[in-house]
């Protein structure tokens, strides 16, 4: 993945490569000052991120990571406490412009995957229960986990929601754009809708899609 990037902005119009330099400035900085659990390296990070550095402990970069514009991390861990990170996100990753990545508990995203624009990934959700309260008044449930394996695509506008136990999206697989997915997926699917349905698999034994 870094390769191609490389090999891309050598391609580049000069005009644009310039266009970058604030977020190159930027991702110095932020490996400078963010005491992250670790990042790797080539990582780059858009100007407009938005996420709180003494929360850094709690989140994993892997090597040759982007970060769109105005993408969000959220972490809610009581008292700040230490332990282990609760957002991960290994090598060669894209998290495109306006995405949300929102953890209670932990969201792995593991190798090679591609987050498109506006997706919104969460391990919990509001509490809303008592009637007699707002809902931003009762806080946040406990949720789950959530783990999206090696190779993923999530198309425009998709929901990853997991509210308890942990929900696995299986490698290779494709959740299509404003797809709602709160059950985990196997290997090599295509999902789409809301709530998200198998539209197609890989089947290895026949070497061939159905479906």
């Amino acid at each position: 993945m870094a390769r191609y990037r490389s090999s891309v902005v050598w391609r580049e119009d000069p005009l644009r490569l310039l266009a970058r330099i604030p977020n190159i400035l930027y991702s110095i900085w932020v490996r400078a000052t963010y005491p992250f659990a670790s990042i790797g390296r080539d990582v780059e990070i858009h100007y407009t991120w938005d996420f709180r550095r003494y929360l850094a402990h709690r989140v994993k970069l892997g090597n040759s990571v982007f970060i769109g514009k105005d993408v969000h991390f959220g972490v809610y861990c009581p008292n700040e406490e230490e332990g282990d990170p609760m957002i991960v996100i290994d090598d060669g990753c894209v998290i495109c412009p306006h995405a949300q990545i929102s953890a209670r508990n932990c969201i792995h995203i593991e190798r090679e995957v591609i987050v498109s624009a506006s997706v919104l990934i969460m391990d919990h959700i509001h509490a809303y229960e008592n009637v007699s309260l707002p809902i931003m008044a009762q806080g946040i449930t406990d949720g789950g986990r959530i783990r999206i394996e090696q190779g993923c695509w999530i198309g425009r506008g998709a929901a990853i929601v997991c509210n308890q136990g942990e929900l696995v999206l299986g490698r290779n697989s494709v959740v299509a754009a404003n797809a709602l997915v709160t059950k985990s997926v196997p290997p090599f699917s295509v999902v789409v809708g809301n709530p998200a349905r198998l539209a197609r698999q890989f089947d290895p034994a026949k070497g061939a899609w159905v479906g």
